[in-house]
């Protein structure tokens, strides 16, 4: 019997083993390696199948790592210390080609996560539903689904024109939904963004259906922080519309999980909601109940993300001074007026080491190297702000509701600072104020780029690197080299 294979899209004869595995935090390292008759056979090869899809989601390729600098370093607000391409200098110059590390690495990891979803869609709706029956199954899938659907909107963030560059009718990216057990077949025309788009709604749509509401009894727990539940495809959703400028469908989604008035403690399924203390989330156990979805990583090495990947090795200096790749730009967010010295977050911003290292500063959430920090993929208050400038945005006004989630996300920092409808001349202030809340409150955690790509913003200047408006070279990524070198079907 064959074994089952991901083909590596772009990368004609290259195959990974999709393996089960039986560690305990995600643990990528393949234990065994099951026949396509017999993957499925049996409730525990099927169960074993969804740790090794969550191993591919956090490798230090993708979300264990580089997906999330390569989101904050093409922002305004980190400093590039060394003009090496390996660890990103053309990211944060805003000028990589179709052979750069980084283009084809994203791209061919964020692939090798969709097809390893499809095979185990594929087996699943073939015959591991009927082994383990609808209400287990479906629950699988759901989980494979989503972790599908993120893997394609990463993909949108980078390689496609942002939706609101007419309504998503530019191209996309293709849209592969069938496992790929051995070479050729790369050849895919490329969906329209509106196109993927929806099909990541679908996605989300039916995890949301069939996740359970809670995979343990506590919302800070192992099985809610780093497993989907039902809360994780519903808040993934205010994200994904967020970007779609649906700022209406942002409403109705968060209404399912978010209370009309604080505290915002979500209203269904797992408990999520902001903790007291900020620099909690960032420390081990790393299990608080504001992560909705996070990456866990432990001492074993095969769990590692790989040299160069971890957060710690971009952001974070040695005690010297010296190791980190990307410190904070001093007039970048640090020196927003906005930002007041009482806030706690600023706990978070390592000045310390500054004499050592010419006065440069960093963040401090991801300090730990052995094991790496988790990385958190979301986290409630990303939820409450979504909700918060989406209710603005929609009502064009300065809406009670979206100022008292504002002021439960800042509040927890700066008690000191309490917002009213006085406090803002109109809509407009208030989205401002609300957009600054969000660079402060996730520095360091990726969304940076999301939120300059769905809102057609120039990519501010920082340093040697020059600003790139929407219509310019540099502004999205080109597609990955070996895609368009295998794929007859792609047009640029």
């Amino acid at each position: 019997m064959k074994p089952i294979f991901i083909y590596a899209f772009g990368l004609a004869g290259m195959l990974a083993t999709l393996s089960a595995c039986h560690r305990e935090y995600l643990d990528p390292a393949p234990q065994n390696s099951v026949s396509d008759a017999s993957a499925f056979s049996t409730a525990a090869r099927i169960a074993n199948q969804m740790p090794a899809l969550y191993a591919t989601f956090k490798s230090g390729a993708f979300y264990g790592g580089r997906y999330i600098v390569y989101g904050d370093i093409r922002g305004e607000d980190f400093i590039a210390q060394d003009p090496n391409l390996v660890t990103n200098y053309d990211v944060w110059f805003l000028n990589p080609t179709n052979t750069a590390t980084s283009v084809k690495g994203l791209w061919l990891q964020a692939y090798l996560l969709i097809n390893a979803c499809n095979v185990f869609i594929d087996g699943m709706n073939s015959k591991g539903i009927a082994v383990i029956g609808n209400t287990i199954g479906n629950a699988y899938v759901g989980e494979a689904r989503l972790l599908r659907a993120m893997a394609y909107y990463s993909l949108l963030q980078f390689y496609a024109r942002p939706y609101a560059d007419e309504n998503g009718s530019k191209a996309g990216v293709p849209l592969r939904l069938t496992g790929i057990l051995g070479p050729g077949f790369s050849d895919m025309a490329r969906s329209s963004v509106a196109e993927v788009y929806t099909q990541i709604l679908s996605d989300l749509d039916f995890a949301e259906a069939n996740l359970p509401l809670s995979n343990a009894p506590a919302a800070a727990s192992m099985g809610n922080v780093t497993r989907a539940h039902r809360n994780t495809a519903i808040s993934l959703k205010t994200r994904v519309y967020l970007s779609m400028h649906k700022y209406d469908k942002v409403i109705e989604e968060a209404n399912k999980i978010v209370p009309t008035t604080g505290p915002f403690t979500a209203k269904g399924g797992v408990a999520n909601t902001l903790v007291t203390d900020y620099a909690s989330i960032f420390k081990a156990p790393y299990l608080t109940a504001e992560s909705i979805l996070s990456m866990p990583f432990t001492s074993n090495a095969a769990d590692a993300p790989g040299t160069q990947n971890d957060l710690r090795s971009y952001f974070y200096a040695a005690a010297n001074g010296v190791g980190s790749i990307y410190s904070l730009n001093p007039s970048g967010i640090v020196a927003n007026a906005g930002w007041l010295a009482n806030d706690t977050r600023r706990s978070l911003i390592d000045t310390s080491k500054a004499t050592a290292n010419l006065g440069k500063i960093y963040v401090k959430k991801f300090p730990t190297a052995t094991p790496s920090d988790y990385v958190i993929v979301m986290r409630w208050a990303e939820v409450l702000l979504n909700l918060a400038e989406a209710r603005v945005r929609n009502t064009n006004t300065v809406d009670a509701q979206a100022i008292a989630l504002l002021n439960a996300v800042h509040g927890r920092s700066d008690a000191a600072t309490v917002f009213t409808p006085g406090s803002f001349a109109d809509a407009s202030s208030l989205i401002n104020t609300i957009l600054t809340e969000r660079r402060i409150e996730f520095l360091g955690e990726g969304l940076r780029n999301n939120d300059l790509m769905r809102l057609l913003q120039t990519i501010p200047a920082k340093g040697a690197a020059t600003a790139r408006a929407p219509s310019e070279e540099g502004y999205i990524w080109p597609a990955s080299s070996d895609e368009k070198a295998f794929n007859k079907l792609w047009v640029d």
